[in-house]
């Protein structure tokens, strides 16, 4: 339609998991949605907490990364809790805690799969007891891995577990997973859609996130 400038504007962005080669003849799809992006005429991509951020080198045009922790914060901040830690629910998800803004500590789970979204054996780096936890991750899917991890931090001497997530997957039997977990609440974005409700889940909108980058950007 000869527009001079089209912005794609993707709270979650697709197959941003499969984003290396962690063995052989594995494609890297996150760099094909890229291509396809850019060859369908995009001039600028903006998303939000993309699975691993070296992603935006996929692409050739300017991206927005946003993060969707300028929605969590004040949420969690919001609750007052005590004795507050922060947890990542895997090695790589580290880097994501919110720990520096809210001036807490740090726990990590140690994870080993037998299988994609199959886990084998997991264990707590870090001290938990009569502590306040709040697990940060990027997505949720099967649930699996939070609600392991929710369950062991309370074995662990936990006073609470919640989650923070910014795209609710909840693919298979997660709902049940999270409702049947030690997880007091799960907190998620609508980045995606919920495909049912659930006293567990509570949802912040990105919308208000995202309207603020247009207008700044347009």
């Amino acid at each position: 339609a000869s527009a001079r400038h089209i912005t794609p504007v993707i709270p979650y962005f697709g197959y941003a998991r499969q984003d290396r080669k962690d063995k052989p003849r594995v494609p890297i799809g996150a760099k094909l949605v890229a291509k396809l992006l850019e060859t369908a005429g995009a001039t600028r991509i903006m998303t939000m907490d993309l699975h691993a951020d070296q992603i935006q080198g996929f692409f050739e045009k300017p991206v927005d990364h946003l993060f969707a922790s300028t929605i969590f914060l004040p949420y969690v901040k919001s609750l007052n809790l005590e004795n507050l830690t922060i947890a990542s629910p895997d090695m790589g998800g580290s880097k994501r805690a919110y720990s520096k803004f809210l001036e807490s500590d740090v726990v990590i789970c140690y994870k080993q799969r037998k299988a994609a979204n199959v886990i084998d054996t997991m264990e707590l780096i870090g001290e938990v007891k009569g502590r306040n936890v709040v697990l940060v991750d990027d997505m949720i899917d099967t649930g699996g891995t939070l609600a392991k991890a929710a369950d062991l931090m309370i074995e662990k001497g936990a006073l609470s577990v919640r989650a923070i997530c910014t795209h609710a997957i909840l693919s298979g039997d997660a709902y049940e997973k999270i409702e049947n977990s030690k997880l007091s609440e799960l907190i998620v974005t609508d980045s995606i859609p919920l495909k049912k409700e659930s006293k567990k889940i509570r949802v912040v909108s990105c919308a208000p996130l995202f309207a603020e980058v247009m207008h700044m950007v347009q």
